[in-house]
Parts: C-alpha cells; sequence; structure tokens
C-alpha cells in the first residue's frame, strides 16, 4: 500500500533538505575528523587565540579620577555661573571661604 505522503509531490522538498542536512553534518564531522588529525591546524588555532590581546590607553583607576575630576570642575564652574551671572556677585567670590560659610549660616539659619 502506498502511503499519501508518497504519493503527493509536496513532500519531495522533505527529502531534499534530509540530504541536505546530512550532507552539512557530514562536512562538518570531516572538519573536525581533519582538524583532530592535523596538529598544525591545532598551533594555529592556539596562535591566532593568542594574538587579540587588549592595552586599555587610560587605566581604569585613572578614568575614575578624571570623572571625579571633570564632575568637581563642573561644579565649581555652575556656581561660579548661577552666583556670579545668574546672580548679583562676582563670578570669583565662589571661590572665597567666606561666601560658602555664609550660604551655610543662611541654610541653617544663624543669619538671615
Amino acid at each position: 500500500m502506498i502511503d499519501d505522503k508518497q504519493k503527493t509531490p509536496q513532500w519531495d522538498h522533505m527529502k531534499q533538505k534530509d540530504a541536505t542536512e546530512q550532507q552539512i553534518v557530514a562536512s562538518r564531522m570531516q572538519r573536525n575528523q581533519q582538524k583532530k588529525n592535523n596538529p598544525e591546524a591545532k598551533e594555529e588555532q592556539r596562535e591566532k587565540s593568542r594574538i587579540w590581546v587588549q592595552i586599555r590607553l587610560f587605566p581604569i583607576w585613572l578614568r575614575i579620577i578624571l570623572v571625579i575630576a571633570i564632575l568637581g570642575i563642573a561644579a565649581v564652574l555652575g556656581a561660579m555661573v548661577g552666583y556670579g551671572y545668574i546672580g548679583d556677585g562676582q563670578p570669583s567670590d565662589v571661590l572665597n571661604k567666606d561666601t560658602w560659610t555664609h550660604i551655610i549660616d543662611i541654610i541653617s539659619g544663624k543669619e538671615s
């Protein structure tokens, strides 16, 4: 008795896929076998894996210090712009200790 799958041509592509998959698997197995038998290929693979070494231009500790320094500079410049140009003081007054003690006194309620 003939199966319905064998009668209809729509199932022919399944046989082709199976044959193609078998060829792919066979070629992979053959390449793997060649790699195992060829010691030069193993040596080349080891050399290729050793070639890539990443050398950082700036070490991580230096990056952290740079980020903290840039944040500090940005805070000082922001205070200078806020106090000097937006407010009614001199931008260089931000760098004086007396200015900050006055601001802290106002915040804490010692001075009004």
